[in-house]
């Protein structure tokens, strides 16, 4: 090959290799906007799920069921979820490292078969476990954003795991991005 050619080569690959990271970049922002596009939906639809389960609640109470409501004994699926979910909501239980499925069925009075099977039929998460470990990991994607001082420990710790490299494992998992790849492109 003469001189000529190897730079003419060596030109197209510049250019090409240019436009390859062009398209890298377009891609990440993409990724980023859809990951960021989810959360919001995440978000949101959480929102009205509880919001939902509030109604229901209400709903109960304005028909007379106080009764049933203050008993230990509830067993309508749908206020067993909404109880869940203003338990943990107020008092924030799923940012603490040794809340699990046993504390769960111990909120509600109900042994872990019928927690279970209220996971099963009722919910958009398979287990109790998927519940708790999304609740986490919303938390965590949060305090990525929006604490950006955050160590990753310290974003670990306050989302509630038990550990830095669970939590880098899921965040993995669910963004395709470390915690701190999903922090840097967030804040940016």
């Amino acid at each position: 090959m003469d001189t000529t050619t190897i730079q003419t080569e060596g030109q197209r690959l510049a250019a090409e290799n240019a436009a390859l990271r062009t398209e890298v970049e377009h891609l990440k922002n993409e990724m980023m906007r859809l990951i960021s596009h989810n959360l919001d939906l995440t978000e949101r639809m959480e929102s009205n799920m509880e919001l939902r389960r509030r109604v229901e609640v209400a709903r109960e109470l304005m028909e007379g069921n106080l009764e049933r409501q203050r008993n230990a004994d509830l067993r309508d699926d749908a206020q067993l979820l909404a109880l869940l979910e203003l338990r943990v909501e107020q008092e924030r239980l799923h940012l603490k490292p040794d809340f699990d499925v046993h504390t769960l069925g111990q909120l509600l009075d109900v042994s872990q078969e019928r927690l279970n099977r209220l996971f099963r039929q009722r919910t958009i998460y398979r287990t109790p476990e998927a519940y708790v470990d999304n609740l986490r990991i919303l938390a965590a994607l949060r305090l990525l954003c929006s604490h950006p001082n955050y160590t990753i420990a310290a974003v670990a710790r306050e989302a509630g795991f038990n550990n830095v490299r669970t939590m880098q494992r899921r965040v993995l998992e669910v963004t395709g991005l470390t915690p701190v790849e999903f922090r840097a492109i967030m804040t940016k």
